[in-house]
């Protein structure tokens, strides 16, 4: 259903990573090459899956190398007793094949356009319209990889931005909407145009948002994008 390089990004082990514990439905995988910020990450599928990454070093802090079975609830639980605190999942979603090739065959509205340079004094009077809450949920930035608007009377009143992921696959969105012009469909063109885009240069269109964020949730359902799971990373101040 998700194109094979989404799965095959999440879901197919690396050269440098060693399975500790696997049953059907819950999995603890160590690897040497993660990054610091991403020594410990948690994905949960749709299907109920759960996969823990994280780095040797973490699996020796939480006693995850000693041979024992495992299970998610212990897991958690040697989790707090090591003291490593979670920065708090995100969904995730994706469009499927499917939606894909319907997306691609859709002209970008007549009233969205990408961000250019001389747009950047328009940006920063949106910015400031916008709640600090609002800005700190979109994560819209004008010097990201790509950044295209909505606009209305010649200003822009929705904004998306996206960036790639080092040398993977997703390429990350956000999408902002100032409150008056909610409800307009904005978002879903904004989304949706921003997506070709990307599919155009060779990158998948990864959507996250927090699990409670139900407004964020609601504008992905409707730009077309499916649920894929959730995703969890250690918390940058968590001392383990």
């Amino acid at each position: 259903m998700f194109p094979s390089t989404i799965t095959d990004f999440w879901l197919t082990p690396s050269p440098t990573s060693r399975l500790l514990y696997e049953d059907g439905a819950f999995s603890v995988t160590a690897d040497t090459a993660l990054d610091e910020d991403e020594r410990l990450t948690i994905l949960t599928t749709t299907d109920g899956r759960t996969r823990v990454l994280l780095t040797p070093a973490v699996a020796e802090t939480m006693h995850l190398d000693d041979g024992r079975r495992v299970d998610e609830t212990g897991f958690r639980q040697r989790l707090e007793k090591a003291g490593i605190r979670l920065h708090g999942a995100d969904n995730l979603f994706y469009f499927t094949d499917a939606a894909r090739e319907t997306l691609l065959g859709e002209p970008d509205g007549p009233s969205i356009r990408p961000l250019t340079e001389d747009d950047r004094p328009a940006f920063d009077v949106f910015e400031k319209a916008a709640s600090e809450q609002d800005r700190d949920d979109a994560q819209v930035e004008p010097d990201h990889w790509a950044v295209y608007g909505a606009f209305e009377d010649g200003r822009p009143v929705c904004v998306a931005s996206m960036y790639p992921w080092d040398d993977a696959p997703p390429a990350d969105l956000g999408v902002l909407t100032l409150p008056p012009y909610r409800g307009r469909g904005h978002a879903r063109r904004l989304v949706r145009a921003i997506s070709r885009h990307a599919l155009a240069r060779g990158y998948q269109p990864q959507y996250r948002c927090q699990l409670d964020n139900h407004a964020s949730v609601a504008a992905a359902g409707s730009a077309g994008l499916t649920r894929f799971g959730t995703w969890d990373v250690v918390s940058p101040d968590s001392a383990a």
